[in-house]
């Protein structure tokens, strides 16, 4: 169990995903200069109620751990930064004394991929792409159906393919709190299959 300064937020970010940030809060202006002055990571989770200002608000358990890899400061000095998720965590408690949101969290990596996950990472990549063409042929803004899906590691494909399709915030949380990779595909999979039919419906309704 480590404890992490946290940053919660009204979006998820899941491991290899790109994550840009406006800080204005002083709180979390704290935070980015502490993890930028130490060189350490923070954690995201979800809001599931409430606002990012505030604070106040009520936090999902599961989370991920990212790390600035850019960060800049305005004159009036404000933060803008960019960080990278690099790994799921969950949330064991919460420092309520501390100036900034800090938790005690534990790293919650996936299990070793099974055999049949080769075979169902590149169904997945299939049907994303072909969810992200319906989509783009509806004039829908997204990602096109060309774009990189392979980051190059079973966990983190995987992950990838959850940033990428068309999903809400509460469904990419459920992907991210799914206990295995077989599980996180099969669960993304029906969220695609009803995202999917949507589409088609569109279509045919002109």
């Amino acid at each position: 169990m480590a404890t992490l300064s946290m940053f919660p937020l009204q979006s998820v970010l899941l491991p290899g995903a790109v994550l840009p940030l406006h800080v204005f809060e002083d709180r979390y202006k704290a935070l980015v200069e502490r993890c930028l002055a130490a060189d350490e990571d923070f954690g995201v989770v979800l809001i599931s109620r409430g606002s990012e200002v505030g604070g106040g608000e009520q936090r999902t358990e599961v989370g991920t751990r990212a790390h600035i890899v850019q960060a800049e400061q305005t004159a009036d000095g404000r933060w803008g930064i960019l960080a990278v998720g690099t790994g799921r965590i969950r949330v064991d408690g919460w420092d309520d004394d501390a100036p900034h949101p800090v938790a005690r969290v534990s790293d919650w990596p996936d299990p070793p991929a099974g055999a049949a996950v080769a075979d169902a990472l590149a169904a997945g990549r299939a049907r994303v792409r072909r969810v992200l063409a319906l989509h783009a042929e509806l004039g829908d803004p997204g990602p096109p159906a060309t774009v990189d899906l392979e980051l190059g590691e079973p966990s983190l494909d995987s992950h990838r393919l959850a940033t990428v399709a068309p999903l809400g915030d509460l469904d990419r949380q459920q992907l991210l709190a799914a206990p295995s990779i077989e599980q996180r595909l099969a669960r993304l999979d029906v969220l695609l299959d009803e995202d999917e039919q949507v589409s088609r419906a569109r279509l045919a309704g002109g």
